[in-house]
């Protein structure tokens, strides 16, 4: 202390500076560790009474989406159903999942391992899904038509049911075999992804909807000659026209969207091959007759290896069959005039090509992508019918 000798510090207290007793000093530490276990026991009885508050309001929203889902014709059980994840998260398990799909004709089955669904213990509403495969899909009492399965697959729904605010599925390593024993493959990628939110309105009053889709080195061989080499597809649509989204069929949401004037915006499409790529954007109508129209400017790179892969082959078959009078079965058109004159089929074939080709590049604009050169060219949809510039496609199914 200043103003102090070092004698006179050394001498002993006086009764200002008395040193606590020991007993108190245990007695305070005590009371201290009292405090301390107390405030321990009722952070954790209130964390406890928080896990199984927010496990209601997530079996809550679990039901509500279950109802929702029923009210439109997909009805979901499971052989046994377990509640746990204590104490970060709620999890709920369904083993032996199946799902009645009821709104089809036929009414279809799908039957999986085990599904689980889990919410966070802040954000109860928010419900992530995993699905244990293979799932089989079957015709109600039939053997499986078709059996999924995925290295894993997550399904993820935002909002309190019945109005989701965002929806996304997520599949890594997808296969979809055909089933009854043949094993064919119809569709397998490495990653498939596909989000929808909505981006305008509510989902109870005109809700605008932006979905967008991912696959990655996709192929699907059967379905069409273009996806038989894999490709990466980008998909990003905005769907316009829908009064709400109350549980109801697809049908009845495209008879909304025509009556509103709405429609299908493609912001974005690019599928890349490893020979060519197709990008485009544009927007379709639905007519009355539920049927598409509208255009898609679509640029494309390596349009002569494209038009081979979209049927042209089969239109001129067609255009054989009805010079010769013949049904269009398999040992007529370009087949049966290899017979008459080997290898004239195959001149045909390459000559049309090259001819429609030719008139594509001359119809449309000069372009670039990814600094190679590309054709732009109008992909129009009328009353259904698909026209890529003047070369017919095919046919879009009516939406309702």
């Amino acid at each position: 202390m200043s103003g102090e000798s070092p004698l006179s510090m050394m001498r002993p207290a006086g009764p200002g500076r008395r040193k606590p007793a020991a007993g108190s000093t245990g007695r305070r530490r005590l009371r201290l560790a009292l405090v301390g276990a107390g405030i321990v026991v009722v952070l954790g009885l209130g964390w406890i009474w928080l896990w199984y508050y927010a496990a209601s309001v997530a079996d809550r929203s679990l039901a509500g989406w279950v109802d929702r889902e029923a009210a439109a014709g997909r009805v979901y059980g499971c052989a046994s159903q377990t509640i746990g994840g204590f104490p970060l998260r709620i999890e709920a398990r369904c083993a032996s999942a199946v799902a009645e799909i009821k709104n089809t004709q036929p009414p279809l089955t799908l039957k999986a391992e085990q599904v689980i669904f889990s919410a966070q213990v802040f954000r109860p509403t928010m419900l992530t899904g995993d699905i244990s495969g293979p799932v089989l899909l079957a015709e109600s009492g039939q053997s499986p038509r078709f059996v999924a399965n995925w290295a894993r697959a997550r399904v993820s729904v935002h909002g309190r049911p019945p109005y989701p605010d965002q929806v996304s599925f997520l599949l890594e390593a997808p296969r979809l075999d055909r089933g009854g024993g043949s094993g064919e493959m119809i569709f397998e990628a490495k990653h498939a992804d596909l989000q929808t939110r909505i981006v305008g309105g509510t989902a109870r009053d005109n809700p605008v909807i932006d979905t967008a889709l991912h696959l990655g080195a996709a192929t699907a061989p059967t379905l069409h000659p273009l996806l038989a080499e894999p490709i990466e597809a980008e998909i990003e649509t905005v769907l316009r026209g829908f009064k709400d989204l109350a549980p109801k069929p697809w049908a009845d949401r495209f008879r909304e969207m025509q009556a509103a004037g709405g429609g299908i915006e493609i912001k974005s499409l690019r599928l890349t091959r490893s020979d060519a790529i197709i990008v485009g954007s544009g927007t379709l109508t639905v007519n009355a007759h539920g049927k598409l129209d509208g255009l898609i400017r679509v640029a494309i790179v390596g349009i002569e290896r494209i038009v081979p892969l979209l049927g042209v082959d089969r239109m001129i078959e067609r255009g054989v069959d009805r010079l010769t009078g013949t049904d269009g079965a398999s040992t007529q058109g370009l087949g049966a005039l290899d017979r008459l004159v080997p290898g004239l089929g195959g001149a045909i074939r390459d000559t049309a090509n090259a001819s429609l080709i030719d008139n594509l590049k001359k119809m449309g604009q000069s372009a670039e992508i990814d600094k190679k050169p590309a054709i732009v060219l109008p992909l129009r949809f009328s009353d259904g019918a698909i026209y890529l510039g003047m070369l017919r496609l095919g046919e879009a199914p009516p939406l309702f």
